[in-house]
């Protein structure tokens, strides 16, 4: 793919807050030609519009996650965040970056706040942080927070610690409108941790009241587990925690995504929820890894992350019940198994490819997806027959050369665009034109944290 970059003007400031954090801001780089996808395959109905190559201190992280507020996207990478103006999506341009490195930093925005997942071992709360190995007491690892009301100009504001760091976040907002709450999921405790011990049979939940942001703390870790989750198998993951929690606030549930098991919670405490129902799929499944329901809740599907990301697993070897989507019906407050969607496209053995994260494509009456597969590129489907899903568009590169990670982590739809974050690469947008989505044009949100799913409809 030919890429053009533009001039870069690049200023440090060290901004103010509980802890200081370099913010470098990175003006002027906008979207290169996408043109042309040598080798790329795509159907007809999938147009790419922008690509806008990684630049500056975080160009040799990892892309991740993508929160998106009014005519912005905050985009995570493994060495901070970055902020881009997306009111021409043929035409992003990065307005800021932060470098604040610390896996993942998977990224959420609500009212002008921007939170961070920190899940490696840091040698403290700062952006200065330098890796700290976790088997140290004073090391730290948890959710920082950001004022980013001038996007130019994000400020760090506090930092929360949590007992076994902040691999992914969810925002479930308070009724009252006060404050926000977080859950925050973690996993893979140890006994040579001192601050994550196993067994690790709860998540932890953070009260960020918005007036004051600073305040933020641990209100509650209510246990999941009593009776330790899934023990594990030959090819499952045992239940150590939760790796991802996505909301459905209207209908007050949650459906979290915890390694070996499938949850469903009644949230309708935001400080104490409860598990209405759980799941295991001990045949196909090896890592329970995110979820997403529906357009008004009655279905929910799980993501399984066959090989941690980092492995080829849509192959004819693998097949195709394993590292894909399950969907499920919610009939009764119970989780009903349908059926499995993987991309039928073999990738090659070289080419990390797996279930992984998407979002809905609001369309009244129908269920539409669209859903990142790293190297297998990203796949648009339809899944209102929850029994017989069906793939309605994709796009997919050839493998990389030279050989290595990559592909895209994140594919969401947002306000009549796919957006995507190639991990090594590229923040890329694509526009879908289909007689079977346009509706979703429709559809204008203020602002979307895929992980905090709004009612589309009732």
């Amino acid at each position: 793919m030919r890429m053009r970059r533009h001039r870069t003007l690049v200023r440090f400031a060290l901004t103010t807050g509980l802890v200081a954090s370099l913010a470098t801001a990175a003006v002027g780089t906008s979207a290169a030609d996408p043109a042309p996808e040598t080798g790329a395959t795509k159907s007809d109905n999938i147009t790419h519009l922008a690509s806008v190559p990684m630049v500056g201190p975080l160009a040799g992280g990892v892309n991740t996650d993508i929160a998106f507020a009014g005519k912005k996207a905050y985009v995570g990478n493994y060495s901070g965040f970055q902020i881009y103006d997306i009111a021409d999506p043929a035409k992003p341009t990065l307005i800021s970056q932060v470098h604040c490195p610390g896996s993942q930093n998977d990224v959420s925005i609500y009212a002008g706040l921007l939170f961070l997942s920190t899940d490696s071992s840091r040698s403290d709360s700062s952006c200065q942080s330098v890796p700290q190995s976790p088997t140290i007491k004073e090391s730290w690892e948890g959710i920082k927070i950001f004022d980013v009301k001038d996007p130019a100009n994000p400020k760090y504001l506090a930092a929360v610690e949590t007992k076994c760091g902040s691999h992914t976040h969810t925002l479930v907002p308070d009724k009252r409108g006060k404050s926000v709450y977080i859950y925050n999921s973690s996993y893979f405790p140890r006994d040579t941790y001192p601050d994550c011990l196993p067994p690790n049979d709860r998540i932890d939940i953070l009260k960020v009241p918005l007036n004051d942001p600073t305040k933020a703390a641990v209100v509650a870790s209510p246990i999941l587990f009593p009776d330790g989750g899934f023990p594990g198998s030959e090819t499952g993951t045992a239940t150590s925690g939760c790796h991802d929690i996505t909301a459905f606030p209207s209908k007050n549930i949650a459906a979290a995504a915890c390694m070996g098991d499938g949850v469903l919670l009644d949230i309708s405490k935001p400080e104490a929820p409860t598990v209405i129902h759980k799941v295991q799929d001990a045949a196909n499944f090896a890592f329970w890894h995110g979820a997403t329901f529906n357009g008004n809740g009655t279905k929910v599907m799980f993501q399984d992350e066959l090989g941690g990301g980092g492995g080829a697993e849509c192959n004819a070897e693998v097949g195709p019940n394993k590292g894909a989507t399950a969907i499920f019906d919610i009939k009764d407050r119970k989780l009903v198994f349908q059926s499995y969607y993987k991309i039928s496209r073999h990738q090659a053995e070289n080419e990390n490819c797996v279930s992984h994260n998407g979002s809905l494509i609001p369309v009244p009456g129908r269920d539409i997806v669209v859903q990142a597969w790293y190297q297998g590129g990203f796949s648009v489907w339809d899944f209102t027959n929850s029994k017989k899903p069906k793939e309605i568009g994709f796009f997919d590169r050839p493998p990389r050369n030279p050989a290595g990670f990559g592909g895209y982590w994140s594919a969401y739809y947002y306000n009549g665009a796919i957006y995507g974050t190639e991990s090594v690469t590229a923040f890329d947008v694509f526009k879908i034109k289909d007689r079977r989505t346009d509706l979703a044009n429709l559809v204008k949100l203020k602002e979307l944290n895929v992980q905090t799913q709004p009612a589309f409809w009732r």
